[in-house]
């Protein structure tokens, strides 16, 4: 190909990336560099228009290109800085004629990416009370920047206040024939987690607590535990420092990470070592050793606000290159506050909703990520004036994004401005839910609360009340009882109210309505009675979450009784009640023995994950049972539910059939079980009730015989599997 014709001089706009996939990649670095001429010089900078379809900053042969742009801006400054300083030592302006549309782009010739870091100032009109807010004395972060400057030690302000740097990014991570895993959504088995706070405690025993590093160090934990996939809490660049407060002699701080700085750059201080000019590259080898064992590496992504706050927050990026544009704003300019957290991102605008779907394309293409929960996603479908939307053009167009084919898109469909969209969120048949309902029904019913039994039978199965399969496909409810946001498994039974005095809001923070049961004593307790019911109510959580239809998903910690103290908002604590406690992985090993033979029950029997392959005996794939069989009681006082799935087993090429069976009351309740085919009988293959060690069953061989009748003992749960009687 003759690359003469792709001249800078000539100032044709180009698409790097589509060059080095289209032309000898040598070929193009030599008629790069040999066209590379300046047009202008800015006390010693030699300068040229640039790439205007490349955002941000990128590196090419002889320079770096910076593009920014801005719809109302009047003016444009790029600062240069040397590492670690505030003040930058180079101030060049874009001249006038290097704009193009609402495009600035500059090439600034012989820039060493490790001697500098960048800033923009930005000028135009201010006018609040239309949204328009420029102040040019602020040092601005680039909106697409690949890595922040100063954030790299945790807990820790940066020197030069809230004003934040960003640093060029040298993408040059060798993947190799790194495959990701592809696993369907009806297969996943979801694990919930924090990066820091998985591995910081001194009991996890890691090389490098608290960073990507350790976390990809729990790998064999987490397969011998059998999870397919790690859903990461936030690690796009956040400041944790930024509201920080002392309470009680503590240091609070943003720990959770739910206040993005930036959304194309990850969280620096998650890295084990300094990665200048590399940032993120430990997480990348983090998720080829994730993706090399099978696993799935899904991100937890805000796109619903930023760290900016109000009026009375700090400028960061946004606010200075176009505060009317990036952000839902009222009549008089003021912030609307869908997200509860000051601001409220205006995601449908044509200019958010396009650096939201690069953003989202950076990362699969560039970390190989496999897909994306969206906090407070119900905003993703807010109009400019906060209305919901019937077609949100950002859902369709993740949806359907050629890039994102493959990725999954798990909506949390509601929102702190009162939009809840459980079952009713946009979906095409591509976006998959955060089941608030399954949580809270499931945790009503387990605790004994009634009028629930047959509404638990549709969470059961697939909650297909909510998600018609012809419209949302059968797969769009993903299963929870717990999350980061609440109580873990261990508090729900050990705390009816929340205790999160530490937090230093008086107690008034975080969810009131937890659904939780102390099991007749607030937190800790030395009765062995309630001991004993405690365990065995987070195993019936277990067992009822891995028999369900549609992706499970746990919290991690929940597997070995990870306790937050009953606080069930712990954002901004960055101690012993966030860190998962790995010693108690030694004190409760039979929980953790029993979730992963629950894993390891679900993974055997096809017939729980879904209704595609029919059994060949004639039996339903899906049916519900009450104390009598095929008829579920659906009076206030049913405290006692059965389901059976029956499916075909490819693998073992023989009908699979599951009974579970679920006693919520405090009361022994005797069943009577549905008939199989003539050569199959009921075996026990689960009972919560029995001692550690005799409740789950690893083989035929250990499986109890049972007849006509079940006796399934008060507030416990029972599975059953059909077996061939020769």
């Amino acid at each position: 190909m003759d690359t003469s014709k792709f001249s800078i001089a000539e100032n044709i706009e180009l698409d790097i990336n589509t060059l080095k996939n289209t032309v000898n990649f040598d070929e193009f670095v030599k008629t790069l560099q040999k066209n590379l001429i300046p047009t202008d010089e800015f006390e010693g900078f030699k300068i040229r228009p640039g790439f205007y379809l490349e955002n941000g900053a990128v590196v090419i042969p002889g320079g770096v290109n910076f593009t920014i742009h801005s719809q109302n801006a009047t003016s444009c400054k790029l600062l240069l800085f040397k590492p670690a300083m505030c003040e930058p030592y180079a101030v060049i302006p874009f001249p006038e004629y290097y704009r193009i549309g609402n495009v600035y782009s500059m090439i600034v010739l012989g820039l060493d990416i490790e001697e500098f870091e960048y800033a923009y100032s930005v000028d135009g009109p201010y006018i609040p009370e239309r949204g328009l807010v420029f102040d040019s004395s602020k040092y601005l972060l680039d909106p697409y920047s690949k890595a922040i400057a100063g954030q790299s030690v945790w807990g820790t302000k940066t020197i030069c206040g809230n004003q934040y740097k960003s640093r060029v990014v040298s993408n040059d991570f060798d993947w190799g024939n790194s495959k990701r895993p592809l696993i369907p959504m009806k297969d996943l088995i979801i694990y919930e987690l924090h990066v820091r706070g998985f591995t910081k405690h001194p009991s996890s025993e890691v090389n490098y607590p608290g960073t990507f590093a350790g976390l990809a160090e729990k790998i064999p934990y987490l397969k011998e535990l059998g999870i397919n996939a790690v859903e990461l809490m936030p690690i796009f660049e956040f400041d944790e420092m930024l509201d920080a407060r002392y309470v009680r002699g503590n240091l609070l701080c943003d720990y959770w990470g739910y206040n993005p700085v930036c959304f194309f750059a990850p969280n620096t201080s998650y890295a084990a070592g300094i990665e200048r000019n590399k940032e993120g590259d430990e997480l990348k080898s983090s998720i080829k050793k994730f993706h090399e064992d099978g696993i799935e590496v899904i991100l937890d992504v805000v796109f619903n606000h930023t760290a900016e706050g109000n009026e009375y927050g700090p400028y960061i990026s946004f606010k200075g290159f176009d505060n009317n544009v990036y952000y839902m704003l009222t009549p008089d300019g003021k912030y609307y506050n869908f997200s509860g957290c000051g601001n409220t991102l205006n995601c449908n605008h044509p200019i958010v909703h396009r650096m939201i779907l690069d953003c989202l394309r950076y990362w699969v293409t560039e970390y190989r990520v496999d897909g994306f929960r969206f906090d407070l996603a119900s905003i993703l479908g807010r109009n400019e004036d906060g209305s919901p939307m019937n077609n949100p053009p950002l859902l369709q167009s993740l949806a359907f994004d050629p890039i994102l084919a493959n990725t999954k898109l798990i909506a949390e469909a509601w929102d702190a401005g009162g939009l809840y969209q459980v079952g009713s969120f946009p979906s095409w048949k591509r976006w998959c839910e955060w089941n608030g309902k399954y949580r809270d029904d499931i945790r009503r019913f387990l605790k004994g609360d009634s009028g629930l039994a047959d509404t638990v039978a549709e969470r059961i199965t697939g909650s297909y009340d909510l998600y018609n399969p012809d419209i949302r496909g059968k797969n769009a409810s993903v299963n929870f009882i717990t999350c980061h946001d609440g109580f873990t498994l261990y508090d729900l039974y050990s705390y009816n109210d929340k205790h999160n005095e530490e937090n230093g809001w008086n107690n008034t923070d975080g969810e009131n309505n937890n659904n939780s049961w102390n099991c007749g004593t607030e937190g800790e307790t030395d009765d062995e009675n309630i001991i004993k019911l405690r365990r065995k109510l987070i195993k019936n959580a277990c067992a009822v979450l891995l028999s369900s239809q549609g992706a499970p998903m746990l919290l991690s910690g929940d597997e070995f009784g990870n306790t937050q103290f009953g606080n069930n908002n712990p954002y901004c604590q960055d101690n012993e009640i966030s860190w998962l406690n790995w010693s108690l992985l030694y004190k409760n090993h039979d929980l953790f023995t029993f979730f992963k033979n629950m894993i390891n029950f679900r993974k055997r029997h096809p017939a729980i994950k879904d209704r595609i392959e029919e059994s060949r005996c004639g039996l339903p794939p899906v049916s519900k049972h009450g104390i009598k069989p095929w008829y579920l009681d659906p009076s206030d006082s049913t405290r006692t539910v059965g389901i059976m799935f029956a499916g075909w087993n490819k693998k073992e090429k023989e009908d699979d059939i599951v009974y579970l069976c679920i006693n919520a009351h405090w009361e022994t309740q005797y069943v009577r079980l549905p008939e199989l085919p003539i050569y199959l009988e009921w075996r026990i293959a689960v009972n919560t009730a029995m001692p550690s060690g005799e409740d789950i069953s690893d083989s035929i061989d250990q499986m109890l015989q049972v007849g006509e009748t079940l006796e399934i003992e008060p507030r416990s749960v029972m599975i059953l599997v059909g077996i061939s009687k020769i």
